[in-house]
Parts: structure tokens; sequence; C-alpha cells
């Protein structure tokens, strides 16, 4: 998928997060006093949501990103290999957009009064359809189909769905991104140079460690890659393990549930002790 595909996709997501973030959270007392939705309205919302981010998305495709000006075609970009544009942290970062996407749009159609199992598969529906059409519409731009692409958007997808749906998995496993204090270029999400991605295991979700001082604990588990972007000789696609300190515990504790949610889907800098291993 081309840059400014990527950033105008995470400027959307991270808008929805902002904005829906106190609903991820909301209380189910409130929910369950709600009246049920019926099939029929809960489909009229899903093709209604999903109908304007295609729209949206054809519009802008077609005005600013070339779409439908040559024959549909494939170009394939490789995985994680060091011969690859940004050794995959570009796969991750579908991946990432993909899960924020589905819990962004979950969140809405919980606004909505949906349940949240219901929730979160339409959230997941609306994220794989909207983000597939935008490998579609690149299809027929010179960016071309990345079939690698599709794949990371499904994972990303359906980890959103499998997370908002379960508070337990939810209150244990965070998906994140980490964004460093040395800016490369002005386009922060495309910045590959200067971004992590990674999964935190926070031990405050286990009920063992809940009275403990290990609940401020957290694992991580990361990948970013360095000299991609520079075609430098000496490129780095570096796995990490890392020990974290639970930020999203400490404020939701402290009652900024705004902030803790947010946490759930931003890594900050420097919280962590990390080791590394280049896999080059």
């Amino acid at each position: 998928m081309n840059l400014l595909c990527t950033r105008w996709i995470h400027v959307l997501i991270s808008c929805l997060l902002l904005t829906f973030s106190p609903i991820i959270d909301a209380d189910e007392t409130v929910q369950d006093s709600r009246p049920v939705l019926t099939p029929k309205e809960m489909n009229e919302k899903l093709l209604l949501t999903t109908a304007t981010g295609v729209a949206a998305i054809t519009v802008w495709g077609v005005l600013k990103w070339d779409y439908f000006t040559v024959s549909p075609h494939a170009e394939s970009e490789g995985w994680f290999g060091n011969d690859t544009s940004s050794g995959g942290a570009d796969k991750l970062g579908h991946m990432f957009t993909s899960y924020v996407a589905t819990h962004g749009l979950a969140a809405l159609y919980k606004h909505w009064d949906f349940d949240q199992d219901d929730a979160a598969l339409y959230g997941a529906m609306s994220s794989f359809i909207i983000m597939g059409y935008m490998e579609f519409g690149d299809s027929f731009s010179n960016y071309g189909l990345s079939g690698e692409d599709l794949v990371a958007n499904t994972a990303g997808a359906l980890w959103g769905y499998l997370t908002y749906r379960d508070p337990v998995l939810t209150s244990r496993i965070d998906f994140r991104w980490e964004y460093g204090i040395h800016p490369t270029q002005t386009d922060l999400v495309t910045d590959y140079e200067n971004s992590k991605y990674l999964f935190a295991l926070k031990l405050n979700g286990f009920e063992r460690f809940q009275d403990s001082w290990m609940k401020h604990l957290e694992f991580h588990l990361g990948y970013y890659t360095r000299g991609f972007q520079d075609d430098e000789p000496d490129r780095e696609r570096n796995l990490y393990v890392g020990l974290g300190f639970n930020l999203t515990d400490m404020f939701a504790r402290h009652g900024y549930r705004k902030t803790a949610t947010a946490l759930r889907y931003l890594q900050v800098p420097g919280t962590y002790l990390r080791l590394d291993h280049d896999l080059n």
C-alpha cells in the first residue's frame, strides 16, 4: 500500500480511537439497559458505516492516488526479508492499523447499542472490508495490490475481534506501536526507521499477580527495523524481548481511563528494558 494511503488511514483510526476510547471501557450495566437492536437494524448500520468508508476511499483514491487509471494488477512485496522495502515493519503496520480500526469501529457499534460480541464482529467485518477495498483500489493504480498486505490486514482484524470480545484477553495482552523520540521524517506513521511494534503481556491481567507488586510489570515481544529507509548496507531486523512498567494499569487505577485506553495502543519510549537480537 502506498505511503499516502497508510498515512490517511492512520489519521482516521487515531481519530476513531480518541473519539470512542471512553466507550471501549463503558459501563456494562448501562449497555444492558438499552434496547436490543434487530438483525435488520444491525445490518443497516454495518452497511452504512462500511459504505461510508468505501465511498471516502474511492473519492480520495481517484483524486490523490490515481485509482482506476491502469489495468488491475498485483505486486508481491515480500514479508520480513532483508531484501524488502521495510524489512516487514510495514506489514506489522498494516496489522496494527486493521487491529485499531477493528477496535475503533467496534466501539462505534457498541455506542449504537450493539452488544459486546456483535460489536466486535461487525467492527472486524467493517475493518476487513474497508482495508481490503483500499488494496483493491491500489490494484487499479501504479502501486498494485499486495497479497501480503491483505494477509496482514486480515490478521489485524481477526486479532482485534478476538481481543475486543474477550475482556480477559484484553486485560492480559496489548498490541502497541511505539514511535521514538528522534523522528527521521515528517510522516510519523510511515517512519519505520523510528517505529517499533510489540505485544505486551500484562501481569495484572492474571489473578495470581493482582495482589502482588508484580502486577505493575509487563513483558514485551517486539520487532523493528533500521537502515531500510536510506538503503544502508548494514540493515537491521531486530527481534526483542523487554520488561516494562504497566502504565495502562497505573493510569486506570487513578481514574485516567482515556489515557489508559490510549496506552493500550501506544507504547511510551523509555519505560522498559530491552534485549535485542539482530536477525541479520
